[in-house]
């Protein structure tokens, strides 16, 4: 433990690093609680094998004592006193080196005038909540490539059109009752959309792999592609083949019919498209063409897994009869003693009447699998999550869909994860495993089994609360929210708590998806869906200010930033399905485009908001603003969403910076346009001031200065 004697002294926060300085040259006793940091970066987080060397700053001869307290598995914390203690500009900086084979959870303690302070993840308190308490994963490793990276989610039925010859033709099918429809390019989304397609397939986005890289994109996430009855593909008939339909068809079958199982009858065309083999293998060469010319581009691919559920027309059910009707074995639905009858839960253990089988949430054509009574069922799915990341293919990653809710117990659901990543990684050690999950996913990060989540609670959620006062969906508008920096760093803080590191780095931070309203709808602070205001409310009254200071948060936040395709073109929609138009090119929002493309490459080309650590600077009503910093570089944004312009004195110096220097603006927006402009400002007393109009933000950086 290494101690540093101060006079008794009451605790005080100085706000300008002026008298941090002062303090830490005359000995004043004074303990500056903002000076004190901590986070899991390399910046005080160094890993060498299983010894670690855990560090925290304080301002200079601040602290009489620090301590680190480790627990490992939940049990009583070890107390380690700081080994060593060096001098960095204003600050202290005290080492602990711990040998940390198993994960831990660890939090600090400092002493000062006879009183403890804490610090973890909550910041410096005064009586410590371990459920803010920093993780330590060792077992847990991420691919470097994810880390941080630029994401891009694709809907292909809604992305382009680029094989007409394999769209779905109308009355096709009869899906849900109704019979299919194509549906024109552009036409307006219907309530019952999920039997409409507009045309898009793997050609299409093959044909805008030039624009997702001169976009800046590293990744792009495809909805299910796996052959299904739906436009969404989240009921797959077929896990070991891509649709034709967003793939190739060579071969026709003839004249679409309308079929109805109880008139034993069947869709010849459909049929022959889904189900013949010379369609199913072009349509998975097409999809290794498209994973080569995105490799060729620099982009990832990452495939939607649905492992919960399968489809009711999936070849192991065929509540339909398309398989036993095309030489196939014969389905579970037509007969109790099919091979696949234990891949599914019959209610009272009965062959079906009426469709008797368990269904995940009620979705009679989701029914799910029952990994519980079918080894073989596990035997598969493990082979296809191996084979999609293996060659040819060579897919870099699985999203995987509703995964905490896969199983009937949670000895299952945790069994099948852990095989499923010694699958993959085995196939493929550089492949990304990120789940849908909402709340905590501790219990999945334990790096047997997840990477990382889609991050709704420590991003989504408090960006959109801050932002527009609106809930995810669009269905609740709540004032007290709009504005509330203090909900929004709480919530940041928690939920940010719930994750190890690389986990953090690798999150899916998204403004929108398929399952919730576009954020640009958001900014209306309206609430609604498709079927109670229509189409047309979903355009009215958006704010193209708000959505920029979004975007602008989105791309300098701690994680992976995700668009939804068309975010970045000004697509507006309520949530599912409203949220699934197509992509408007031709007409596309030029100025939020270049906005995007140019924050892309400002994170790209940054470590500091790729890895770098992240301390909130100055937060107030309508005002978030926070600094980034890695090796050397800072980056600091600002953000003003009150409609009345502010003047802030940001402190910077907590960052790291000098008490006096500059620092250049190198992007701000403002009443729906941005300036990349570079321009000066000064740091004095270890401040930067900036003027903010109404819903407006700054990027400020250190570098080029």
């Amino acid at each position: 433990m290494m101690n540093q004697q101060t006079s008794p002294a009451r605790f005080a926060t100085m706000t300008k690093a002026r008298d941090l300085l002062e303090y830490a040259e005359n000995n004043r006793p004074y303990f500056n609680a903002a000076a004190v940091f901590a986070d899991e970066t390399e910046n005080f987080t160094v890993r060498g094998g299983d010894v670690w060397r855990f560090s925290i700053r304080t301002a200079r001869h601040s602290a009489e004592s620090v301590r680190l307290h480790m627990a490992f598995d939940g049990g009583e914390p070890l107390v380690v006193g700081a080994a060593s203690v060096r001098a960095e500009g204003l600050f202290d900086v005290y080492t602990a080196e711990v040998h940390v084979p198993d994960a831990a959870s660890y939090y600090f303690s400092l002493a000062h005038a006879g009183r403890m302070y804490y610090y973890n993840r909550q910041g410096l308190t005064q009586a410590v909540d371990h459920a803010y308490d920093f993780r330590c994963v060792p077992a847990l490793t991420v691919p470097e490539w994810a880390r941080g990276a630029v994401m891009y989610q694709i809907y292909v039925d809604r992305f382009c059109n680029g094989d007409p010859t394999n769209d779905v033709q109308d009355k096709e099918y009869i899906y849900l009752g109704n019979a299919v429809r194509r549906v024109e390019w552009g036409a307006p989304v219907e309530p019952t959309d999920v039997g409409t397609f507009y045309g898009g397939d793997l050609r299409g986005v093959m044909d805008k792999m030039a624009y997702l890289r001169a976009l800046g994109v590293e990744a792009i996430y495809l909805n299910p592609v796996f052959v299904s009855p739906s436009n969404h593909k989240y009921d797959v008939q077929d896990y070991d083949y891509i649709d034709p339909h967003f793939g190739v068809i060579i071969e026709d079958g003839g004249e679409a019919l309308s079929f109805d199982r109880s008139q034993d009858s069947r869709a010849t065309m459909y049929v022959q498209r889904t189900t013949n083999k010379a369609n199913l293998e072009a349509s998975n060469r097409l999809m290794i063409d498209l994973i080569v010319l995105a490799h060729e581009n620099g982009i990832r691919v990452i495939l939607d897994g649905v492992f919960n559920h399968c489809g009711a027309w999936n070849k192991w059910l065929d509540k339909e009869g398309i398989y036993g009707a095309s030489g196939y074995p014969v389905g579970a639905y037509e007969d109790e003693n099919s091979a696949y009858h234990d891949y599914f839960q019959w209610k009272e253990e009965q062959w079906p009447q009426n469709g008797e089988y368990d269904a995940w949430w009620g979705h009679d054509n989701h029914p799910k699998l029952h990994y519980e009574a079918a080894p073989a069922l596990r035997a598969y799915m493990l082979d296809v999550a191996a084979k999609w990341v293996s060659p040819p293919f060579n897919a870099d990653g699985w999203r995987l869909d509703v995964a905490a809710d896969l199983g009937y117990s949670s000895e299952v659901n945790h069994a099948f994860w852990r095989d499923f990543r010694d699958a993959v990684k085995t196939a493929n050690p550089d492949a990304v495993i990120l789940a849908e999950h909402y709340g905590d996913p501790s219990p999945w990060l334990d790096g047997e089994q997840w990477d990382t989540v889609m991050n709704y609670d420590a991003f989504m959620e408090p960006v959109t609360w801050f932002f527009t006062g609106m809930e995810k969906h669009s269905e609740d508008f709540k004032p007290d929210m709009l504005c509330n920096a203090m909900a929004f760093e709480s919530a940041m803080r928690y939920y940010a708590a719930r994750f190890p590191r690389p986990a953090l780095e690798t999150a899916m931070n998204q403004l929108s998806n398929h399952d919730h309203s576009r954020f640009l709808t958001r900014t209306n602070m309206m609430a609604g869906r498709l079927h109670t205001r229509g189409a047309m409310a979903a355009d009215e009254g958006v704010d193209m200010s708000i959505m920029m200071e979004a975007v602008v948060l989105q791309m300098t936040w701690l994680g992976a930033p995700t668009l939804y395709y068309g975010d970045e073109a000004g697509l507006t929609g309520w949530t599912d399905p409203d949220n699934r138009r197509p992509f408007p090119w031709g007409t596309e929002n030029e100025k939020l485009q270049g906005a995007y493309c140019a924050l892309i490459h400002l994170r790209r080309e940054s470590k500091a908001l790729r890895r770098g650590s992240l301390e909130y600077l100055y937060m107030n009503k309508g005002i978030i603003s926070f600094g980034r910093w890695l090796g050397g570089e800072v980056v600091v944004a600002a953000f003003n969403n009150n409609e009345s312009p502010q003047t802030i004195a940001l402190p910077v110096w907590k960052t790291g910076l000098p008490s006096e220097g500059k620092l250049q603006m190198c992007f701000a927006a403002h009443g729906g346009d941005y300036d990349t402009t570079r321009r000066t400002v000064e740091v004095r007393g270890g401040h930067a001031e900036v003027v903010l109009p109404g819903r407006s933000c700054v990027v400020l950086t250190n570098e080029g200065v």
